[in-house]
């Protein structure tokens, strides 16, 4: 690769970061005077996300529509339970977070309310209310961990704009003081400081502007002072995430995250059209409109995610791909989530609020097969985007110090024709309960290098990889019949390499290959870990290894140093590491692994093939 080419992949991610800023400070300046704001708001209700037209149109689709139809099924079933459940109470369950409660709540609420809308049955108008009134005697919405508050106001929001016509004088009364008091009144409290959520890039950004920004219009008639003041700060802040998937679409947080916080970034959005007839130029913003491609190409079979990062291995699919679809006319985010809907259970309200009864004709082959995610720098390659054929893989770069990181740079997911051969360890949620054990989160072995693909040098009880590293790919090349991807990792191992380049080389149909170039600054102890759930066989010499999962085979192939060998390990901290005493169990999976002793120079190579009986001739 030229020199000059190289230094550009380098400064990406900087300049990605100087863009960011430039166009926020645009951003704020343009922002409008809350009166102004507030001028085009509507007076009748429900104005938030949908109107009586919107709730008419959804009531024929779910009459004519299979899938609209079984959706609407499922969300009234969760309302009937709810029915005869008792109101949830204040509790912090795991000794900080009221967020428990408040998503609870929040599901409670836009379900029963969104049953009555439909059928015009009060029992579930009533139920809405005794949950609220509950909530609403809530010493507090926990605004120490104010996502909890924020989710708690959305909920409100929804409960007092949706059943508006239900809820008597006093009620309303009662809702709208919890709202202000208990959502808006905290958040203009950090709103006001110069640090906070609203200064972040992160999912927290999202969540809490969305949350709040509905209680604002719920309330923008009555309260319209402290509302347009909120509204203005929201329209203010959200910007400063939105840009963060710029430039190709890539979430530093992860798959998991990006569903979280995407989707109260179009609850925001969708919020400002409903009540005010615009959304101040949000929708527009580059970064995040092209954020729909992140899930589509971070995902593998029957699009489970690629979980890097505190992220779960589940379905990667979300309701966002339709409303993104429509907003931006990119049929291929429509077409995810519809194919999605048709092959499996699930659906949720906001899918039957976007759902195309006749969405776009959308054929995948026409999608590039790889994606590189320049700034986050994570990329994916793939032979096809016929689910369950060949190989998939997703490479991870970036930085080790962005939120629910793991030290993992270097990493990969591999899976061939349908299993996942090569997998992620997979969030750990302990350290989310570090105020209980503790521990630091580096410290547990699925943060750590040695709970990823990825290499350890020199194993000791420190965190086996730089926690401020950054490294970026310094080459990407997609062809028909091949694709190949390196990763220099150098600044996640300078305690003790002089030189980390990784390459990954996918040979379509055929197979993948990882080829590390490590250079140490003195004789140094390497490992190399394959995590996978497969049972492995080794051949005679050791350099061969069989993995057999859900019926399949791949073959593993240890081509460089010639004097390596394969071993088969728990998936376990080393000896030396740190072990926290609570912490999650990988007994059901182990780890194909490559030591060397004592190396200076070398080269490890390794090629996962898959059996001829499936391979490309």
């Amino acid at each position: 690769m030229n020199t000059t080419k190289s230094i550009a992949l380098r400064v990406l991610p900087f300049l990605s970061v100087l863009i960011t800023l430039l166009w926020l400070t645009q951003v704020a300046r343009a922002a409008p005077a809350p009166e102004e704001i507030l001028s085009t708001l509507k007076p009748t209700h429900p104005r938030i996300l949908l109107d009586s037209k919107k709730i008419e149109e959804i009531r024929q689709l779910v009459e004519r529509d299979k899938t609209a139809n079984k959706i609407y099924r499922q969300i009234s079933k969760n309302a009937d339970a709810v029915l005869t459940q008792k109101p949830l109470e204040y509790e912090l369950r795991d000794g900080r977070r009221l967020i428990y409660v408040s998503g609870d709540i929040l599901e409670r609420v836009r379900d029963l309310s969104f049953v009555h809308l439909l059928t015009g049955e009060k029992k579930y108008a009533d139920r809405v209310w005794v949950e609220l009134e509950s909530a609403a005697g809530f010493k507090d919405w926990n605004p120490a961990h104010f996502l909890d508050t924020a989710i708690m106001t959305k909920a409100f929001a929804l409960g007092l704009d949706w059943l508006w016509d239900e809820w008597t004088p006093a009620q309303r009364q009662t809702l709208r003081q919890a709202i202000v008091k208990k959502g808006l009144t905290p958040a203009m409290k950090v709103y006001t400081n110069p640090s906070g959520w609203h200064k972040a890039s992160h999912n927290w950004n999202q969540v809490c502007n969305g949350g709040i920004a509905l209680g604002a219009l719920a309330v923008a008639d009555t309260d319209p002072v402290i509302a347009g003041s909120i509204l203005r700060h929201a329209i203010e802040s959200v910007p400063r995430a939105m840009k963060a998937y710029a430039p190709d679409g890539a979430s530093h947080e992860g798959s998991s995250y990006w569903s979280f916080g995407s989707l109260y970034n179009i609850m925001l959005i969708s919020g400002l059209e409903s009540a005010l007839g615009k959304d101040f130029g949000l929708s527009a913003v580059e970064g995040f409109r092209q954020s729909g491609d992140y899930q589509i190409y971070l995902s593998g079979t029957r699009r489970v995610a690629f979980d890097f990062g505190d992220c779960g291995r589940s379905p990667g699919s979300t309701p966002q791909h339709l409303w993104m679809g429509k907003r931006y006319a990119i049929p291929r985010f429509t077409w995810f989530r519809s194919n999605a809907l048709s092959a499996a259970k699930g659906g949720s309200l906001w899918d039957l609020l976007w759902l195309q009864e006749k969405p776009t004709n959308f054929d995948p082959a026409s999608m590039p097969t790889d994606k590189y995610f320049r700034g986050i720098e994570v990329a994916s390659m793939r032979d096809s985007w016929n689910d369950g054929e060949g190989f998939i893989v997703a490479m991870q770069g970036g930085s080790n110090s962005n939120s629910h990181r793991h030290l993992d740079l270097g990493s990969f997911i591999l899976e061939a024709n349908g299993v996942r051969w090569i997998i992620d360890s997979g969030k750990e949620r302990e350290t989310y309960q570090r105020h209980r054990n503790k521990a630091d989160r580096n410290d547990f072995y699925r943060v750590r290098a040695e709970g990823h693909n990825t290499l350890v040098i020199n194993p000791d009880a420190e965190p086996d990889q730089n926690p401020r590293a950054e490294v970026a790919f310094t080459e990407f090349v997609s062809k028909k019949s091949a694709a190949t991807a390196t990763l220099d990792v150098t600044e996640a191992y300078t305690r003790n390499a002089e030189e980390f380049t990784r390459t990954f080389e996918l040979q379509r149909g055929k197979h993948f290959t990882v080829t590390d170039k490590v250079v140490c600054k003195e004789p140094s102890e390497i490992w190399s870990f394959f995590h996978t759930e497969a049972e492995i066989e080794l051949s005679e010499d050791k350099r061969t290894a069989i993995l057999r999962q859900d019926g399949q085979t791949l073959t593993a192939r240890l081509g460089l140093p010639a004097n390596a060998i394969f071993r088969i390990l728990p998936a376990k901290p080393f000896p030396i590491s740190p072990n926290p005493h609570i912490q999650a169990s990988n007994q059901d999976r182990r780890r194909l692994a490559v030591g060397l002793a004592k190396v200076t120079n070398t080269v490890i190579a390794v090629r996962f093939e898959l059996p001829e009986s499936t391979a490309q001739k």
